[in-house]
């Protein structure tokens, strides 16, 4: 007897997908790891800012020590404050090596033989012990000319010098045929070390003498070499002047000395030519 059921085919079974393996959380270790990092650079940190602090604590003391060394080193005809700024990364690193790389000096009103004048100073390779040499020192002073008539004489010169632009003029006389005849000069100064040239620019007669042809007077005073007055009786002994700038009424003087030692000595001296 045959079996006349319909053949019923087996469904088939749809397989679902399996759901992403949720992400697993680090190892423990690597977090053990990341703390013991925190704990080694978290001392080092502190330490270094603890450094920096000491650092600029010292730094203010030795630019407040350098600056009463310094005043109190001044000739008695030098009166003012001055403000002391010690370069460099580390002024303890300096200080232990015997030498600060770079100190700057600004005296803004200062005086000198009651004189009002302004000063500013760069030193490199200062010692920490002063008795020792500064290795260079580059300085700039100011002054009016009004500062200027009382405290440089220049011989033969009557009257008052004035500041023009890039120019300094003066009064003076000079004897032709026996006559006193004065004059006007205008000069232009350079530096030369210990003294200043004053090179003659332009001459003009202010006193005649009748109908004297003075023409040659002029030439003589224009024609004339320099005139070099004298500086380094104004400053301590081994500075040197290396520059001059005269505007109308002001005039800057760029000095420099090599091997200096700034003590009491040193300070008080004065240069010759």
């Amino acid at each position: 007897m045959s079996d006349s059921r319909p053949n019923r085919t087996a469904p088939t079974e749809v397989v679902t997908p399996a759901a992403p393996l949720a992400q697993t959380a680090p190892p423990r270790k690597k977090r053990r790891g990341l703390r013991v990092l925190l704990w080694i650079l978290i001392p080092i940190l502190v330490l270094v800012a603890l450094f920096f602090v000491v650092d600029a604590i010292v730094r203010s003391y030795a630019e407040g020590r350098v600056a009463s060394e310094i005043e109190k080193n001044l000739p008695d005809t030098v009166d003012g404050d001055i403000a002391v700024h010690i370069g460099g990364v580390s002024v303890i690193q300096q200080y232990l090596s015997g030498s600060f790389e770079r100190v700057e000096l600004e005296a803004p009103k200062l005086t000198v033989q009651n004189v009002p004048i302004s000063a500013s100073v760069v030193a490199t390779g200062v010692p920490s012990d002063f008795t020792k040499p500064v290795a260079a020192i580059d300085g700039t002073l100011g002054i009016s000319q009004s500062a200027l008539n009382r405290l440089v004489t220049i011989p033969g010169v009557t009257g008052d010098l004035r500041l023009g632009t890039g120019t300094l003029g003066y009064a003076g006389t000079a004897d032709l045929l026996g006559l006193p005849i004065g004059y006007q000069l205008s000069v232009k100064p350079e530096a030369a070390g210990k003294t200043v040239l004053l090179q003659p620019v332009d001459a003009t007669v202010t006193t005649g003498a009748g109908d004297l042809d003075l023409s040659t007077l002029v030439k003589a005073l224009t024609d004339r070499g320099p005139l070099p007055v004298c500086v380094a009786q104004y400053l301590p002994n081994g500075v040197l002047v290396n520059d001059i700038t005269v505007t109308k009424g002001h005039a800057t003087v760029d000095l420099n000395a090599n091997d200096l030692v700034l003590d009491e000595a040193t300070l008080r001296s004065k240069g010759s030519c």
